[in-house]
């Protein structure tokens, strides 16, 4: 891990120091899979626990049958309720197929695209499309991109990971969570991971 981020983050904050102390180092590994790839995982994944979005996911690959993830003119290729048969719901179809178009015609910007962009400007070009919310843009920029100042306080996981590492009676609303986050920048990344495995030490 960037002992820088975690020096800065132990210096700040002497609640994340000892959540830091407690689970030790942890990696921010970029994935770099293709940017049409990480958005349609990141729609699958939406509002699911893992076990189930990963059944979905092993069933949305299976249909296209070659044991790799699909291309967006394979997408194309097949209609919704062929996607639906994956386990989807109907508005989580549309949007793959609503991306897909959007890779097939060349207005999803690519890896090396993305990296000239800010976090900023990536939020916004990839938000334009139907379904592609802010959360899912900040996994993108999280897990793919493995860019450092990204703090997700929609995502429920870092909420209640705040609400155990800081001794809360509930989870802050995000507007709370921004503002105190601005102590952790330019890594807000590495603090919302740590706030992640907060969640497992209960």
């Amino acid at each position: 891990m960037n002992q820088k981020a975690a020096q800065h983050l132990k210096s700040t904050d002497p609640i994340l120091e000892g959540l830091i102390d407690k689970i030790g180092p942890i990696t921010i590994k970029a994935r770099r899979v293709p940017v049409f790839q990480s958005l349609v995982q990141a729609i699958i994944y939406q509002q699911l626990n893992g076990k189930a979005a990963d059944t979905i996911l092993s069933r949305f690959e299976a249909l296209f049958g070659d044991g790799h993830f699909p291309s967006a003119e394979q997408v194309l290729a097949i209609d919704l309720e062929r996607l639906r048969s994956a386990g989807l719901s109907r508005p989580k179809a549309s949007y793959i197929l609503g991306i897909a178009e959007e890779a097939a015609s060349g207005s999803l910007p690519t890896l090396k695209e993305c990296d000239k962009l800010t976090d900023a400007e990536i939020v916004q070009r990839l938000t334009e499309m139907k379904g592609v919310g802010r959360w899912t843009v900040e996994m993108f920029l999280i897990f793919n991109l493995a860019r450092l100042d990204v703090l997700p306080v929609h995502d429920l996981g870092v909420r209640r990971g705040f609400q155990i590492a800081y001794g809360k009676r509930k989870m802050p609303e995000p507007e709370q969570l921004e503002r105190f986050g601005e102590k952790w920048r330019p890594y807000r990344t590495v603090a919302a991971k740590y706030l992640w495995r907060a969640v497992d030490l209960v």
